[in-house]
C-alpha cells in the first residue's frame, strides 16, 4: 500500500466507521477480533501500520463495506458486496436451482426494466 494509497485507506475506515457504522474503535476492533490500538494505527493517515490481508478482509465485514471501498478502488460502499455474495451462494446450488435462480434473475430484470 502506497503513502497515498494508505491516506485512502484510513480515511475511508474512519468515515465507514464514524459514519456508516456509528462505532467506536473499540467496538470495530471487538467485531474484527483485532485491538483497539490496531484501528487507531490504521485509522492514523501519517502512520506506517498497514493491515494484512486478514485483517482488511475482517474489517471490510465487520463494517459491511468491500474491501475495494476501503482500498479506494471503489467509490460505493456495498454494491460489490451483494454481488460476490450471490455469486458465492449460487456456487454451491445444484445444476437444476442455478436454472431456476437464472429464470427468476431473468424476470426480476425484465420487471425492473426501464419501460419505453
Amino acid at each position: 500500500m502506497e503513502e497515498s494509497g494508505r491516506r485512502v485507506f484510513a480515511r475511508r475506515l474512519r468515515h465507514a466507521r464514524e459514519e456508516l457504522r456509528k462505532l467506536t474503535q473499540a467496538q470495530l476492533g471487538e467485531m474484527a477480533g483485532l485491538p483497539a490500538t490496531s484501528i487507531s494505527h490504521f485509522e492514523n493517515e501519517e502512520g506506517t501500520r498497514k493491515p494484512s490481508f486478514d485483517n482488511l478482509r475482517s474489517l471490510a465485514k465487520a463494517l459491511d463495506v468491500t474491501t475495494d471501498y476501503l482500498l479506494g478502488r471503489a467509490d460505493e460502499a456495498h454494491g460489490i458486496a451483494l454481488d460476490e455474495q450471490l455469486y458465492r451462494d449460487v456456487k454451491s446450488l445444484t445444476e437444476a436451482d442455478k436454472q431456476i435462480a437464472e429464470d427468476l434473475i431473468k424476470r426480476l430484470a425484465e420487471r425492473n426494466k426501464p419501460k419505453g
